[in-house]
């Protein structure tokens, strides 16, 4: 039994979602404590409770402690992963990407298919947006599976209510290590900008994509930044930007950066922040921003390799720590490059034979 103290380090939240992802992967049980331990509200949320729910799923875990408010909780897998629809909904504004970030590294190893179908928060605080998660994240895995990501509805806080389908088909043979440490030349700047459609009369996407281009428009390079406007359960608007350089391979190489719209802020002000954020990332030189840094350590382990980052995070560190408990010492740090050894494949047990069942989880 693995005890991992969830207090330790930063990111409560994210050393809950790691350590179920990796106690899934490897079969070895955990015991979580003081989860989110000195936060306003400690222990489980409804968007942890959810990640629980499905990884147990997956694995056929034993779960105790899986409670709203909990500050412990017991997770046994009792097989290896193995493909099957889930059909999940947070019940609240919690982030479907967080929750989505904990299942990928698992997901990634089902073969032949795994789809997760999520209600929640699609663009919330304190997460990723979804199309960070659709146009940074998942670029770079498209070298290990077919992933399909479908946002059939945009929710925002405080009510929620998105709905997005991933559907996830990991390639045959071998994993190739992940190599980013040179992003060549700056090619273009993309990006998307929305909001309810509650707000469309006020034009607050054009406003937002407006400023952020007026504030990017020095880099003298093409700017696309799309708006669009969506039925949601309240208002809400927000903008993601994302640099494209002349790497290898282009979808490998976005820098992101974004904002979200909240009372008392203007659309300009959105756009700007999202902008001035997506600036400061492209001066740092490198070719994996803060935040893809932290999304991809767990894929670090298991296929080895180097990236270079504009910063290391305290959650970066967190999540490095968390996974080496489950696989032992893996990780280097030279500068802004973060490598890795390639873990055994033994310590990752195959699959099992697909399930013809359907999960419908509510929370």
């Amino acid at each position: 039994m693995i005890i991992i103290d969830g207090s330790q380090g930063e990111g409560g939240g994210q050393i809950v979602r790691t350590a179920l992802a990796m106690s899934a992967l490897t079969q070895k049980p955990i015991t979580i404590t003081n989860i989110r331990k000195g936060r306003c509200v400690s222990g489980l949320k409804a968007e942890h409770l959810a990640c629980i729910t499905a990884l147990g799923e997956l694995c056929d875990a034993g779960v105790e402690g899986a409670v709203l408010g909990s500050e412990t909780v017991i997770f046994t897998p009792k097989h290896p992963v193995k493909a099957r629809t889930l059909s999940l909904d947070i019940g609240t504004a919690g982030s479907i990407t967080l929750l989505l970030q904990a299942l990928l590294p698992v997901c990634i190893r089902v073969h032949p298919k795994v789809r997760i179908k999520v209600k929640g928060g699609t663009d919330v605080k304190w997460s990723q947006p979804v199309d960070y998660f659709r146009e940074i994240l998942l670029p770079v895995l498209e070298q290990y599976a077919s992933i399909t990501l479908t946002v059939e509805q945009r929710g925002y806080f405080p009510t929620g209510g998105g709905s997005v389908d991933l559907l996830m088909k990991p390639h045959e043979g071998v994993m190739p290590p992940i190599s980013i440490t040179d992003r060549g030349k700056l090619i273009q700047l993309k990006g998307v900008s929305h909001a309810s459609s509650m707000l469309e009369k006020n034009t607050v996407a054009e406003r937002q994509a407006r400023s952020a281009m007026a504030t990017l428009s020095s880099l003298n390079v093409p700017i696309d930044i799309r708006t669009e406007y969506c039925p949601s359960t309240c208002p809400g608007s927000g903008i993601t930007l994302w640099a494209v350089y002349e790497n290898a391979d282009e979808k490998q190489c976005r820098i992101g950066a974004d904002s979200l719209g909240e009372k008392g802020k203007s659309a300009e002000a959105v756009g700007k922040e999202a902008a001035e954020r997506l600036l400061n990332e492209i001066a740092y030189g490198a070719p994996i921003d803060e935040y893809l840094a932290d999304n991809l350590i767990p894929f670090l382990a298991f296929v080895g390799g180097a990236i270079k980052v504009s910063k290391i995070s305290n959650h970066t560190h967190t999540n490095i720590a968390v996974v080496e408990q489950f696989l032992g010492k893996l990780f280097s740090i030279q500068g802004s490059t973060i490598s890795s050894t390639p873990v055994l494949s033994a310590a990752i047990p195959s699959s099992a034979p697909e399930s013809d069942s359907q999960s419908d989880v509510a929370r």
